[in-house]
């Protein structure tokens, strides 16, 4: 029973304060686009119409994982936890979670070639999570090395933030940040996909419980960052009369390597 409760906290936990997170967040209408929308640079991009009250419950994730260093009492739920899913699930193995990281992601664009546009184009929002994806790995991959803890099974020091559950939190803001503005239900499952992979990196014995919350929490603000600088950045790399404008960004794949393509006509 003590086991059941105790991963049933963690689940509430995660589950909720990410819902939080992503619910201080005001999106904006999405649109009608057209097909040739979906590539055609737009005359602006939909910012992240919030204050900073949005960062609060991120940050209060990041804070409860960097607080396992030097509060004991926070460091002893990462070992009776990891305790309990040894003694009851001692053998489990799944890889399911080095997959289940990205399905929000790969859900937006999914739903772009089904007709159901997000917030903003394709180009956009590829644009947005590469970039949401650099502030994040920009950010911890510095923090695992610097940090130094070691993983529960012993493979490596390289424990803290954890890197699949940041990498779905970031994935799953992204597409909340899309899909939210018709449909609570978008943003639900995203954060159910995180959720889930967060979990599977503690049964794997990959994480201890402050890893994957402060992950959760480095994700949502990667994401919620992106969302607030990519106007300016776009502002100032695409600054063309919008009256003579005719360009076009499209995603391009050569000799191995992924690129994009930028044509304009004046």
């Amino acid at each position: 029973m003590n086991f059941i409760m105790l991963r049933t906290c963690c689940v509430l936990f995660v589950a909720v304060m990410t819902a939080h997170a992503s619910a201080q967040t005001r999106l904006d209408p999405v649109r009608t686009d057209s097909a040739q929308s979906i590539t055609a640079i737009p005359d602006s991009v939909k910012s992240l119409k919030s204050n900073f009250r949005a960062f609060i419950a991120p940050a209060a994730l990041i804070t409860y994982g960097a607080l396992s260093f030097v509060v004991p009492p926070i460091r002893q739920v990462d070992h009776r936890i990891h305790n309990e899913m040894t003694q009851h699930y001692a053998g489990f193995r799944s890889t399911i979670d080095n997959y289940l990281q990205f399905a929000p992601t790969a859900s937006v664009y999914m739903l772009n070639l089904a007709g159901v546009r997000g917030k903003n184009s394709l180009v956009d929002q590829t644009i947005l999570i590469v970039l949401s994806e650099a502030i994040f790995y920009g950010t911890t991959a510095f923090l695992k090395s610097a940090t130094g803890r070691i993983r529960p099974d012993d493979s490596n020091r390289l424990s803290w933030p954890s890197g699949h559950a940041g990498n779905a939190f970031t994935s799953a803001e992204f597409m909340a940040q899309e899909y939210s503005g018709r449909s609570v239900w978008y943003g639900v499952v995203a954060y159910s996909f995180a959720t889930t992979t967060a979990v599977l990196r503690i049964y794997n014995d990959k994480h201890w419980f402050s890893d994957i919350i402060a992950g959760a929490g480095f994700g949502i603000i990667a994401t919620k960052t992106a969302y607030y600088i990519y106007p300016a950045i776009r502002k100032k790399i695409f600054r063309i009369d919008s009256d003579k404008r005719n360009a076009l960004l499209l995603p391009t794949y050569r000799n191995g390597a992924l690129g994009l393509l930028f044509t304009a006509r004046f």
